[in-house]
Order: structure tokens, then sequence, then C-alpha cells
């Protein structure tokens, strides 16, 4: 389905079809078949009317806008397409049409109609996921020894490897992913609940009705109906939100990466990608445009479906109502940041050239705890802090690398070798255990070794 020009940034056509009218109906009427043929099993309701429903339940059949319509007036999408569908079965067969959406409630259609298309949605999402996870395994392997500027408060600082970062990218995704599955997993349950919760209009065989409902429709069966306790659908919301920070704070990483007086990192670009519409030589962040601009969207869309569970008694007023606008926005904005940034990851271009001139524009100064340290074994913490202050003074520098200047600093000879101030501005010298950081951020979590107890 062509995404609408409004929604041009914040979905992509996978989804826009899932979240489309046609789908939304489809998910609805399977519910409705679902349901008719589960009863007609345990003699509820004929298996005439069982099949006139189904011979009935075409979507295409269906004006998506008469539903909207009347749905303005109803409070609900459930009763103008049950009325729909009892019209359409009575054409046929005047008595089956009474046993369209037997037992069932509104919010019973409505609900189970959202996990379905969720279920749809889940895996586009980690098809893309996987697709991205994939690309930044291959960065991180690629990249374990190119090292380039740490930067703490957007200022210098000593090396990292870009094989660490993008590491960390990795790492966070992964657990994203692997929480967002789970939530999605605890989501895909039926709801059947009937006018209270208790399926009174099936007398006895109500678990049963479910349970063969559940099975038709691929979703599972739930201990009770969730009518008013909505801690599944909130925590695939809150997984979305955390992992849309996730990419956020990729996207931020790289769209800094990308200024032109860095420029250690870029977007792939081609035609039509990345451009302006004024200045020929652009190469914008994109992809980590669209994610930012869903890292801003998200939160707040968040914060509004958990503020949507306080809900009242068996059956809400306003709470669940809400839901399907902040559930869809949630799960496109969140599908179309995971494949924007999988794009990304595959073509993004790295410039070590670059990340070893800005090394080298430091001039030294970010190795200066390095060099407090080696002192601060003869002259004391406080006295060598005081003097790398002074040799890191960029008054007092000018030209002159950090090296040099303790050289020429009569309290530090012979606390320092020459051979220790000879490697102290090898960026490769001072990385610590980034190799080994990367390799545990980016290795498989079953394969990862059992913490000893």
């Amino acid at each position: 389905m062509p995404v609408r020009l409004i929604d041009s940034l914040s979905t992509t056509e996978p989804l826009a079809e899932v979240f489309s009218d046609h789908s939304v109906l489809r998910a609805m009427l399977d519910f409705e078949v679902a349901l008719a043929r589960a009863e007609a099993k345990f003699k509820i309701i004929p298996t005439a009317a069982a099949r006139a429903i189904a011979k009935a339940a075409h979507s295409e059949d269906f004006d998506p806008a008469t539903i909207a319509r009347e749905t303005l007036r109803a409070g609900t999408p459930g009763i103008p397409l049950v009325k729909a569908l009892r019209q359409r079965v009575a054409q046929e067969d005047p008595t089956a049409a009474d046993f369209v959406h037997w037992g069932a409630t509104s919010q019973d259609v409505a609900d189970t109609a959202l996990v379905l298309l969720l279920k749809k949605a889940a895996p586009i999402l980690d098809d893309d996921l996987v697709r991205l996870q994939n690309a930044l395994q291959i960065l991180v392997r690629k990249h374990k020894g190119t090292v380039m500027l740490g930067r703490t408060l957007l200022q210098p600082a000593p090396p990292v490897t870009l094989g660490l970062k993008v590491a960390g990218w990795l790492g966070s995704i992964r657990r994203g992913r692997a929480r967002l599955n789970g939530a999605f997993s605890d989501a895909f349950v039926l709801q059947l609940g009937g006018a209270s919760g208790t399926l009174a209009a099936l007398g006895k065989r109500g678990i049963e009705v479910g349970e063969e409902l559940a099975k038709q429709v691929g979703l599972g069966y739930p201990d009770a109906p969730w009518h008013t306790h909505r801690d599944r659908l909130a925590n695939v919301v809150c997984a979305c939100g955390i992992l849309t920070g996730s990419f956020g704070k990729m996207a931020r990483d790289i769209s800094l990466l990308m200024q032109f007086e860095v420029g250690e990192l870029a977007e792939p670009s081609d035609s039509g990608r990345g451009g302006s519409s004024t200045m020929p030589q652009k190469r914008n962040p994109i992809a980590s445009t669209i994610a930012l601009a869903a890292a801003s969207r998200v939160p707040a869309l968040t914060a509004a479906y958990l503020s949507q569970m306080v809900q009242e008694h068996e059956r809400a007023v306003g709470g669940w109502q809400a839901e399907w606008t902040t559930i869809s926005s949630v799960i496109q904005s969140t599908g179309v940041v995971i494949a924007s940034m999988a794009e990304a990851a595959e073509g993004l271009t790295v410039n070590e050239k670059r990340m070893k001139a800005n090394l080298e524009l430091s001039r030294g100064t970010i190795f200066a705890e390095k060099a407090a340290l080696l002192l601060s074994h003869e002259l004391g913490r406080e006295r060598a802090h005081q003097l790398l202050e002074e040799a890191t003074d960029p008054k007092q520098m000018c030209d002159r690398t950090l090296s040099e200047m303790l050289s020429q600093m009569p309290e530090v000879h012979g606390y320092i070798a020459k051979e220790a101030l000879r490697k102290l501005e090898d960026p490769g010298d001072y990385l610590g255990v980034a190799r080994e950081f990367a390799e545990r951020l980016s290795r498989p979590a079953r394969n990862r070794p059992r913490r000893r107890k």
C-alpha cells in the first residue's frame, strides 16, 4: 500500500499495509468468522449459520469509509462492522444473521483485531532488525582496531575504536530486539469476554469456545479476558519506546560524526537521497534524521499509552478507544526507524584518514590522563594533575604537542622515561580493553559464558 504523504517520514509501505483499512477490516472479520466456527463446533450456533457468516465476510465487500463514519457515532468500530456483516449475511440467510457476533462484545473484536495486526507487524520489524544486526556485526569485525577520538561532553577524550562504538549500538539494539520480541509473544493472546468479561452468554462452554477461537486465529488463550488490563500491550509499546531510544543514540552519533568539520562517517548516498533543494554539495544524514524524529515522537506516544492504562471496572470510557491510533503510530514509527538505520548501516562510509587527522588535531592533549598516571607514582596525583593542566594550557602550548611540552618541564625530567614520552601520543597504546569490550558486546547471547556464582 502506498504511504500517505503526511505519513511519509513515519512509516514504511509494508507497515502502512498492515494498518490499512483493508487489513483492519480483514482482521476484524477473521475474528467474527473464527468465533462463528468455534461456536458451531460446540453446537452453540448452527453449522449452517457459521458457513453463511464465513461466506459473507470478505473485506473487499465492506466500505471502510462508511464503517469509519459510523464508528464516530458508535464509539467503537465493532458495532458498525457487525451491523454491516449481519446485513450481508441476511441477504443469503436471514436466520443465520441472528448468530453473527454471538455472545461477544464490540471490544472483543476490536482488541483481537489489534493483536492480529501486531502479529503481522512483528516479523516485518524483526526482519529489518536482523538486517541491521548483521550489518553492525560486519562493521565491528572490520573496525575492531580502527582508532578514533573518544568524545565526552562533545569534547576530545582518550581514544576509542570504531569497533567498540558500533558494538555499543549493536548491544543495545540486540537487547531491544529481545525485549520487543518477548513483549510481542506475551501480547499475542485472544480477547473474548462478552458483555462483562464472564462469557455468560455462552454458558459453561465459554473457555472451550475461547480456546478453539484462539487456535483458529493463531493466538494464545489467556487465563481470562483482559478488557481493562492493558499491561501486555503496554509492554509492547514500552519496548518500542526503549528500542527507538537506542536508535536515536545511534543516529545522534552518526549525524555528529557526519558533520563537515568532523567527517569521520557518512550515510550512503545515491540519487535523491540526502541532497538539498538549494545546495548541490550537501550530503545530509537522512536515516539519522528519520530516527531522531521518531526518537522524539515515540516517548510521548509511550507516555500517552501508559496514561490510557487507567481504565474503569470491566469496560473503560475513553481508555481503549484511544489505543488504536497510539499503538499503530508507535509500531510504524519504530518500523521506519529500523528500516532506515538498517539501510544506513549497510552502506556506512568510514573515513579512517579523517579519524587519524582528528586524533592528531588534539596535539596529544587527549593523553593527559595517561601522562598524569605516569607522574602520579612519583609526584602524587594532585601535583601530577596540576602539571598536566599547565602543560595543556592552550596559551602555553601554541603549536606544540603534549610530549613536547612535558619534555621542556624540569619537574617532569627523570620521572617519565624517554621511551614512555615517545610513546605517550600513540593512540594504539592507550585503548585498554576496548577490543575485549567490543567482542563481548557483539558476541551472540547464547555463546556468552555463564557468570560464576
